[in-house]
């Protein structure tokens, strides 16, 4: 049975899995990542099995927005 609520089809389809067998799924991954970077990696992942093109510009639109933010913070001294 699918669960669209905890096991979405389209973040657990990769085909990738862990040494213990175990499918990985995008939020195993995202988690660990800033909001930006988790929708950019979020996007990437899905979107051969949801929207697209559609999610690739989304993927970019939060790309951007982190090197914008990443590049303000570089010219205040904050970022190397």
């Amino acid at each position: 049975m699918e669960d669209n609520i905890n096991h979405p089809k389209h973040y657990n389809v990769s085909g990738v899995s862990c040494d213990c067998g175990r499918q990985i799924e995008c939020i195993d991954v995202t988690r660990h990542k800033s909001f930006n970077i988790g929708n950019v990696i979020k996007y990437v992942w899905r979107y051969e099995y949801k929207n697209g093109l559609e999610d690739l510009k989304k993927a970019q639109w939060y790309l951007n927005d982190e090197i914008s933010k990443l590049e303000a913070a570089q010219k205040k001294g904050r970022l190397k």
